[in-house]
């Protein structure tokens, strides 16, 4: 569904700025259910493609991204630790500037992701807002569009998206744990331990794909040896003819 309407947008058949129909009406044009339409729109949002806007709709937005490059040679190690490099000084600069307020929302967001009524969809978008509103509190708009780039990486990368997928099925620690460490360090307004709670979270990330890469390669190593015994077993059996 998401496919259909980013490429309704590509061929020009909704305009950058444009109202989307309602959901009921994307439902009934392609076929699907609602929800299906909502998880869509969701996915979409979170790539840049579209925009909701409280009371009126959901819009193309103007300020369309490139398109995205076929398999960029981007790897989730990469990615990852660019983010605990970039993600880790946002949050030590937002320490000392950000506001009871924006630590409010960060507590909403904590709380949005680990519902068990949230979609998969729901839950990223909402993990996207906590880190790209640590970088808001820093008050650079520089550094908001860094973290957005480095999150965003792995939508340009199928490679990338496959392995943090696989990697999501090892973490030991709840998300929720980790998250909300980083907002009670960002109130304590400390720096170092802003930064610090930020890196934790990260290096966690760079861990479980580690271990991801390591159970992948244990893995293929098993499928090679039981190639590699049955091959025998094959040698054996016509031997003995």
């Amino acid at each position: 569904m998401a496919a259909a309407i980013s490429g309704a947008i590509a061929d020009g058949t909704y305009q950058p700025g444009q109202r989307l129909p309602s959901e009921r009406d994307l439902a009934d044009e392609f076929g699907v259910s609602r929800p299906t339409v909502r998880r869509a729109v969701i996915a979409l949002e979170m790539r840049g493609l579209l925009e909701a806007r409280q009371g009126s709709g959901v819009y193309v937005r103007l300020d369309q991204p490139p398109p995205p490059v076929k398999d960029l040679d981007i790897g989730a190690f990469e990615q990852a630790e660019a983010r605990r490099l970039f993600e880790g000084e946002a949050a030590a600069l937002a320490a000392t500037l950000i506001t009871d307020e924006e630590l409010a929302y960060l507590e909403t967001l904590v709380t949005e992701m680990n519902s068990e009524e949230a979609t998969k969809e729901q839950s990223e978008l909402a993990d996207r807002q906590f880190h790209i509103s640590i970088a808001a509190a820093t008050r650079n708009n520089a550094v908001v569009r860094i973290v957005e780039n480095t999150w965003d990486l792995r939508y340009r990368s199928r490679l990338c998206m496959q392995m943090l997928e696989k990697a999501r099925h090892v973490r030991k620690r709840p998300l929720k744990d980790e998250h909300q460490e980083i907002v009670e360090a960002l109130r304590t307004r400390d720096p170092k331990a802003a930064r610090g709670a930020m890196q934790a979270h990260l290096g966690g990330l760079i861990e479980n794909l580690l271990l991801t890469a390591e159970l992948e390669a244990i893995e293929r190593t098993r499928e090679s040896l039981a190639a590699k015994r049955e091959e025998i077993a094959l040698r054996a059996a016509s031997a003995a003819k």
